[in-house]
Formats: C-alpha cells, sequence, structure tokens
C-alpha cells in the first residue's frame, strides 16, 4: 500500500480539486483522497472532514496501491475531474464527479485502465457530525450502508469489499479498457435504500449538463477559457433551488498557517451581490443572475433595519457561530469554527450593495419589481440617519466599530443608484432630498478620510492606515479615474500594501481589527488593482498583474481567498466565489480598456 503522508509532510490547499452538483461539494487531493464533504448542502455536517483534521476524521481514498505519478485536469468547462496515474504495472485513470441533483445526492468514481494491469484501493472512513461519528456499517443487499443518527450513506461497487480497522476497503486490478465504479449516495437514514447509480449514464448526463451550460457563456474576448473556468466554479458554488451563491464551500482554512483567522463560509455574502450579477451577466447567463438577485431580495426581504451581510443557502438568518473543539484544523491552524458571528454585525456597505446590484440588474436588461422598489426606499429611508453610525466595515473586524471609509462611499453608492433608478427607470421617490444626502456624504468622506500627509484617502476617518477597498471609489463612481486624489491614493496603497506585488487588505500588524496579525494577500483586491489600473489608462501594468494572478491558481484554475508570496501557496477557503468573480470582472475590464474601462457600476 502507498505510505501515508509523514508527519512532517504539509498539506497545500492548492492540491485539492472542487466537485459539485449545485446543492453540496466535495474537495479531491491530488492524492486521490476526497478529504472534505458535506452532504446534503453546502452547509450540512461534513461526513469527510481529514481536510481539518486527519484520515480517521473521515476521507474517501481511491489511488494504486503502489507509488505513482498523478496528473489532473478538468474535462472542458465542466466539473468533471479526471487524474490519470502513472506507476511502474501501468497506467490508469479515475473519473471525479458529482451529478447535479436527481433522488439524492452522490459522488460517483470511476477507475479506469489505460494501459498495463494496476492493483488499486479504495479506503472508505466515514465519520459524520464534522469527523466525531463512527457510523454503523452494514451490508444490504448490493450496498454496504453506513448509518448514524438522522443520515446514512449507501456505498457500491463491484470489487471485493472488507470491513478493517472501522474502514470500508475495497481492492481490485483493472487492465488496459477496464471499468470500476464506486458509487457513494447520501439519504436520511429512515428512508429506504436508493436505487443503483448506473456511472456511465450518469456520466454521461454530467458532462452534457456541464457542455451544454458552458456553450451559453456569450464572451468572446482575451482569457474566454480562464473566465469560463471561473465561471464554472461560480456555477458551482451554487445552491440550485434557491439561486443563492455560497463564498466558499469550505469553513476553517487559514488565511496565515498557525493563525486563528478561520472562518466559515459556507454562506450567501449580499456584498458578492454587485459583482457577482456583473460576472454573471456580461457573460450571457440572465438565467443564474435572476435567480441570484431572487435570492438577494428573498432573503433580505422584510424590515431593512434587521437586514445582515451573510446568510444560509436558503436565505437563514440565525448561524450561530461555534467551535469544533476535537478537529487540530488546518495544518493545526485552530480554532475549526463553524456558523459565523459578522452576521449579527453592522455593516453600512451591504446598503450599496443592495441598492447597485437592483440598479445594476435593470441595466443589463433584468426586469423590474415594484416589490423590489418598494424594500430598496425603505432601506434608503433607514439609510437616511444610519449613514453618520461607525460599523465594523468591509472586512467584519472584531474590534472596536469605526467610520470605515468604504461604508461611508458605499452609503454614497446606494442613495446614487437610488437617484439613477429614479431617473432612467421611472421609479418614484424623494430624489432631491436624496441628492442633498449623496452630497452630504461624498463633502464629508473628502474632507474626514483624506489624509494630507499620506496623500491619500485612509482607511477609516482620522486613521493613517491605508486599505485596499480605496481602490473602489473610483470604480463605484464615487470619484472620476482621473482626480488628483484618485491617482496619488491608488499610487500610495500600491507602494504601502504592495506584497511582491500583489495587495494586502491592509497591515494587519498595525491592530484595530481586533484579532491577531497575520495574513497572506488578499486575491480580490490585487484585481481591484487591475481594474484600477487599467481605469487610469495603464492598461499594460493592469494586464501583466492580471496574467501573475493567473498564475497563482492551481493547476486545475482554481483559486483561495488569499496567497502566500514569500512561500507561494494559497491560503484561505477555497475555492473562493469572490476571486474567481473578480478575476471576470476584470477580465472584462481589460478587454475594453483600449477603448476605457466598462463604466459597469460607476
Amino acid at each position: 500500500m502507498r505510505p501515508a503522508r509523514g508527519a512532517n509532510e504539509a498539506r497545500l490547499i492548492e492540491d485539492y480539486a472542487f466537485l459539485s452538483d449545485l446543492e453540496a461539494a466535495a474537495l479531491v487531493h491530488r492524492r486521490g483522497s476526497i478529504d472534505w464533504c458535506c452532504f446534503p448542502r453546502f452547509d450540512s455536517e461534513a461526513c469527510f472532514a481529514a481536510l481539518l483534521g486527519h484520515s480517521e476524521h473521515g476521507r474517501w481514498l481511491v489511488a494504486p496501491d503502489a507509488e505513482g505519478a498523478a496528473t489532473r485536469r478538468y474535462r472542458d468547462g465542466s466539473l468533471v475531474l479526471e487524474t490519470e496515474w502513472d506507476t511502474a504495472a501501468g497506467r490508469l485513470r479515475v473519473i471525479d464527479f458529482m451529478p447535479p441533483r436527481g433522488e439524492a445526492p452522490d459522488i460517483v468514481r470511476i477507475v479506469e485502465g489505460v494501459s498495463g494491469r494496476v492493483s488499486v484501493r479504495s479506503e472508505l472512513v466515514i465519520r459524520f457530525g464534522y469527523g466525531r461519528i463512527v457510523p454503523w456499517v452494514r451490508h444490504v443487499d448490493d450496498a454496504w450502508v453506513a448509518s448514524a443518527g438522522p443520515e446514512s450513506l449507501c456505498f457500491r461497487t463491484r470489487a471485493a469489499t472488507r470491513g478493517e480497522n472501522l474502514t470500508t476497503v475495497s481492492t481490485f486490478e483493472v487492465g488496459e479498457g477496464e471499468r470500476i465504479p464506486l458509487t457513494l449516495i447520501w439519504f436520511p437514514s429512515h428512508a429506504r435504500l436508493p436505487a443503483v447509480v448506473d456511472p456511465n449514464q450518469a456520466l454521461r448526463e454530467t458532462e452534457d449538463f456541464w457542455n451544454d451550460w458552458s456553450s451559453r457563456c456569450t464572451y468572446e474576448g482575451p482569457y474566454r477559457e480562464d473566465v469560463l473556468r471561473s465561471l464554472v466554479v461560480l456555477k458551482g458554488l451554487t445552491y440550485l433551488p434557491t439561486g443563492g451563491i455560497v463564498a466558499a464551500p469550505t469553513t476553517s482554512l487559514p488565511v496565515w498557517i498557525g493563525g486563528v483567522r478561520n472562518w466559515d463560509y459556507r454562506y450567501c455574502w449580499l456584498r458578492d451581490a454587485t459583482l457577482t450579477l456583473l460576472a454573471l451577466a456580461d457573460a450571457g447567463y440572465i438565467e443564474e443572475a435572476e435567480a441570484w438577485r431572487a435570492w438577494l431580495l428573498r432573503a433580505a426581504a422584510g424590515d431593512p433595519d434587521e437586514l445582515q451581510i451573510l446568510y444560509g443557502v436558503a436565505g437563514e438568518r440565525r448561524l450561530p457561530e461555534w467551535e469544533i473543539e476535537w478537529l487540530p484544523g488546518f495544518e493545526d491552524s485552530q480554532p475549526v469554527r463553524v456558523g459565523n458571528a459578522a452576521a449579527e454585525q453592522q455593516q453600512i456597505d451591504v446598503y450599496g450593495e443592495v441598492t447597485d446590484a437592483l440598479y445594476q440588474a435593470r441595466r443589463h436588461g433584468l426586469g423590474g419589481s415594484l416589490a423590489a422598489w418598494k424594500f430598496g426606499r425603505h432601506m434608503l429611508k433607514l439609510l437616511e440617519t444610519r449613514w453618520r453610525e461607525p460599523d465594523e466595515g468591509i472586512w467584519e473586524i472584531r474590534g472596536e466599530r469605526r467610520h470605515f471609509t468604504h461604508s461611508k462611499v458605499m452609503a454614497w453608492v446606494a442613495f446614487d443608484r437610488g437617484i439613477k433608478l429614479c431617473k432612467e427607470f421611472g421609479r418614484e421617490g424623494p430624489v432631491e432630498r436624496w441628492r442633498g444626502i449623496r452630497d452630504e456624504i461624498q463633502a464629508q468622506v473628502c474632507r474626514e478620510a483624506w489624509n494630507e500627509k499620506l496623500g491619500s484617502f485612509t482607511q477609516s476617518y482620522g486613521s493613517s492606515q491605508l486599505d485596499a477597498s480605496l481602490l473602489l471609489l473610483p470604480l463605484v463612481g464615487f470619484l472620476p479615474p482621473e482626480d488628483p486624489r484618485i491617482r496619488s491614493t491608488l499610487a500610495a496603497v500600491h507602494e504601502q500594501l504592495s506584497w511582491d506585488g500583489f495587495l494586502l487588505r491592509y497591515r494587519s500588524e498595525q491592530g484595530g481589527d481586533g484579532l491577531p496579525a497575520g495574513e497572506g494577500v488578499f486575491l480580490p483586491c490585487s484585481f481591484w488593482l487591475v481594474d484600477a489600473l487599467a481605469l487610469d489608462g495603464r492598461r499594460d501594468e493592469a494586464a501583466e498583474l492580471f496574467e501573475r494572478l493567473l498564475d497563482v491558481r492551481n493547476d486545475v484554475g482554481l483559486l483561495g481567498e488569499e496567497y502566500d508570496p514569500s512561500v507561494r501557496r494559497l491560503l484561505g477557503n477555497f475555492p473562493q466565489a469572490f476571486s474567481h468573480i473578480a478575476l471576470v470582472n476584470s477580465a472584462f475590464n481589460l478587454a475594453n480598456a483600449d477603448a476605457g474601462p466598462r463604466d459597469s457600476r460607476g
């Protein structure tokens, strides 16, 4: 049997590939082990949690029984993963995928002989409840069934299978042209055994689904394949029943190895609303953009005073945060968290994001909604006084509230887009009052957030700290890109927050966010720098940085939230929707840079 990972061998986040059935997800290590899977939803309890611990916390390994070199790829325009192994005995291929949801969520793994004759081993370690609960496993008809409490998993294969040290082990050989399928299906423990899955038919249907979806991409500009790969990831992060898009399918992957900045991202952030809508609509995915807007309106519906920054995939509001004490964390990065207390924070920028999403939806041809506008007016009525309050800001700090510049600017955006919805689309509202508030916010920001000594706007009023979110000022239209203050801020942020050419969010060692220092560069911020440079007419610099960012992706085109340039490894939850959204939008901006980048938000 292939030797286990050594005690001193570090795992890498980029070692993983991503599978999805548009309701749940799994992460597959390049060495053949599914180390993370939550059934039946993205935010359900994991049945494989080795990603945040060890093999005894649950995993599913399918790999040659002897050492071999592995290469992998996604089949074009899909989330069907192929891993090819070269061993001394021959060559084999493993095809991993999650069919779009039918009766129940399932994972299909097909082992295919390419040449020679290769011995293969499957080790299925099921641990419900984030790696804590050992199930009762029994042989029922043609299946091995693992059950604990409300959950069951049904494992089927024609390979010889046995129990061994609380592990379901299958061993077999494959020769050229032979195929051995293995399937795993989740179902409620009180329900009947799921029907047998035809692996070859499931593969055809899954490829047909993705081929059809990818063929709808209307973008034909530069970096098309890179854009399409990111759009496929976004589709894979979409919870199909509601249209909500999770920020990532994982929790607690650290933004600094050994640090405490480990958060649960298996939820939907309103902050991503506008950029997500733009990425989908500009690529021709109007149906997905409409579904995202519908989720947004359902989740945010109610009293604007109760508006949250994030919700569950079906619009759930209660996302209590707690720590899993029995999991040691990725590379011993603790704590491991479930839920997200940021749902209870005040973040004023979210009002701007929601209003901007309503406006951009109309600009991109989505139909209007009187109910949505009624809600939008209620938001702006509340914001007429709330914009003056401090908040936790875009970075969801766990320290004292402040008057964050980005939050004030997004309040400006809310009133600006409210005015434009009235002027351009015939909505009714107190335009003159909103115009007065908009001008007041702009004057206050230009007065209180400008630091003459630094020659830059700053993270918050009266601060000397810089923040990459300041790059959004020209992108949302707050000030024109040629304004001397914008160009000076761009230069200051580029110089002071740069790490090997990429951007930090801010200098965490300067304190103020309530957490110990330490994190990598934030990849969406680096894409914002691409946009800001392009908007300033510096297309060559923007394109050079964009291509460097493409090189940060792993071998199958996936991005995390952050990156450590010193050791060249990805950090944070993975794959990260915000990073892929930013990649798509930056590609669109670069495609239009010769004629001046699109004014999609301004």
